[in-house]
């Protein structure tokens, strides 16, 4: 893509007015000499649900834009609506990035080795013999691609819905063999077995105040990581802390993340390190 082609980007989800992705995008965009538009499409905003992702995405492809990223609660949903998956998101069972080229809609997963360069920055030596997370959605099956990457040898599944939490320990186990992961029944016997928590449910985000797990299940050996970054610090993170657990927060995912959905729009590298430090200046 040559540096006088206009990028339009976009991300679909509901209640992401909080959202840190565009200023991200465009100040990376700038920088790059770039002209770089990213716009919120915010279901909650337009009264809508998943069953308009359909309308959005026609819409999005006849106002030409590059490419559009989705959270929360569209990331499997958006698979049956596209035309072709990469190996990732094929794999992992969810899109958060989807490019849109030549009339083609092209799903990917940058969430899977987004989460995974935080984790190898901030957490690298950490004990990983067995690890709990909280939910087996969109953002969580990424998560538990890069958790078992990364060297987890078990990990637990706990999910609202059990029958979502069983499929996804299913695929894992098809990917990274039987038994590294288990679809969680007994919380408290598995966190006190547990050298780690991950939570990538949405509870902790400004729209979903509290806690994925009881307060009374942390204890100070632990290391926690999240996935929600608006606020920066959840409320799981702010206990954790107080209890001197070793931590990670969701700025670390949804950075690096970005940092590839920018390339596959852009078609340029992402400065990496500029892109961290301008999500820190924005937290600051």
């Amino acid at each position: 893509m040559s540096r006088d082609t206009a990028i339009l980007a976009g991300l679909i989800g509901a209640g992401i007015q909080a959202s840190r992705t565009p200023a991200l995008h465009e100040h990376e965009g700038d920088a790059q000499g770039l002209r770089y538009l990213y716009r919120l499409i915010d279901l909650d905003q337009l009264q809508l649900d998943v069953s308009a992702l359909p309308d959005l995405l026609l819409a999005a492809q006849r106002m030409n834009f590059t490419g559009l990223n989705i959270t929360f609660p569209c990331k499997q949903a958006i698979i049956p609506l596209l035309d072709e998956l990469s190996p990732e998101a094929s794999g992992i069972g969810a899109v958060n990035t989807v490019v849109l080229k030549d009339g083609k809609r092209v799903g990917h997963n940058t969430d899977c080795l987004g989460f995974a360069e935080g984790f190898r920055r901030n957490l690298k030596d950490a004990a990983r013999e067995r690890v709990v997370q909280m939910g087996a959605g969109g953002a969580g099956a990424a998560v538990a691609h890069a958790l078992l990457s990364e060297g987890v040898q078990q990990l637990s599944i706990f999910d609202v819905d059990v029958s979502r939490a069983q499929s996804l320990t299913d695929n894992l186990n098809q990917h990274f063999g039987n038994g590294r992961a288990v679809a969680g029944h007994d919380l408290p016997q598995a966190m006190n077995k547990a050298d780690g928590l991950v939570n990538t449910t949405p509870m902790g985000m400004a729209k979903l105040p509290g806690m994925p797990v009881p307060v009374e299940l942390l204890r100070s050996a632990l290391w926690v990581a999240e996935i929600v970054y608006f606020p920066l610090e959840t409320e799981l993170l702010r206990n954790a802390r107080a209890l001197g657990c070793r931590t990670l927060d969701g700025g670390n995912m949804a950075v690096f993340q970005a940092v590839k959905a920018f390339e596959l729009f852009s078609g340029v590298a992402a400065d990496a390190q500029r892109m961290l430090a301008h999500f820190q200046g924005m937290n600051d």
